[in-house]
């Protein structure tokens, strides 16, 4: 459905209470990076497009993205995840992030709560202490072994013999030397160390106290979210109800919302900021 197909009373309505708004929540799950290139891990089917040679395998995404194979097949995991970091690294925020980043700098509060782990926000310039990425990042790292704590994978290089799909040398630990891994929360992981997004959760509280203090009217406005990993959705819900807050749901595919909360855009990430901040 294109923009010209929505209701303009609908596009509005949320455009009046963006700019009203004297906060505004910043919330993105993977459709929000699609834009830029990166790939939708939705579903097997867009999972093995992305990655044609895990379907040879047999893998899924949640089959692969489990910190098993970091002990069972470094090569084999460090061939995905070290696939990605490049690609992370490679890609060029779409302008939509521009666009956001404009918009919040116009508000008295503003933050980001993201499930992506790809540091599109970092790198669209959005401020490193008003991020949360509740899944970790990939341009992070910690060890599979020790507690040596958290560390930057900047410079970190992963050769992969895309062919066969295996790492040909991974990072290791500089204190005890075993693997080291992404400090992202996998699937089945009771080892990812929390301790960098539990700092991002902190400040991410102190900015919801500093909007009821200021009793600031709150807009969220979520992109790309979807309901099989529900994680950004329900929180934005929760906030929205907690704080008396209006959510804008962009999502091409499930933009359902409680009208009582705010107005579902069934648009791609891009277009759907586009129709609401241009």
């Amino acid at each position: 459905m294109k923009t010209t197909e929505l209701s303009t009373q609908t596009i509005e309505a949320a455009k009046e209470a963006l700019q009203k708004a004297g906060a505004l929540l910043i919330t993105a799950g993977a459709g929000m990076g699609v834009d830029s290139g990166l790939p939708d891990f939705r579903g097997d089917e867009g999972f093995w497009r992305a990655y044609p040679v895990a379907k040879k395998l047999g893998l899924s995404f949640v089959e692969l993205a489990n910190p098993r194979w970091f002990d069972e097949d470094p090569a084999l995991a460090w061939a995905f995840y070290g696939h990605r970091l490049h690609l992370y690294r490679d890609t060029v925020p779409h302008p939509g992030f521009s666009m956001l980043l404009n918009a919040a700098k116009r508000k008295e509060e503003w933050f980001v709560f993201t499930s992506n782990v790809d540091g599109q926000f970092q790198r669209a310039g959005f401020d490193e202490e008003k991020i949360v990425e509740c899944h970790g990042s990939i341009h992070h790292l910690q060890c599979t072994q020790c507690n040596a704590g958290i560390w930057s994978a900047e410079g970190t290089e992963v050769p992969i013999d895309m062919e066969r799909f295996r790492a040909l040398k991974w990072p290791r630990c500089e204190r005890c030397g075993a693997t080291a891994r992404p400090n992202i929360l996998m699937f089945g992981d009771w080892g990812w160390d929390s301790s960098r997004t539990d700092a991002q959760q902190a400040r991410f509280e102190d900015f919801l106290q500093r909007i009821i203090l200021k009793r600031l009217d709150l807009v969220i406005v979520e992109i790309g979210a979807g309901t099989a990993v529900p994680t950004v959705r329900i929180t934005g819900e929760r906030i929205a109800k907690e704080l008396n807050g209006r959510l804008v749901r962009i999502n091409p595919r499930e933009p359902r919302i409680d009208s009582r909360l705010g107005w579902g855009l069934p648009l791609g990430g891009l277009e759907g900021i586009e129709a609401l901040l241009a």
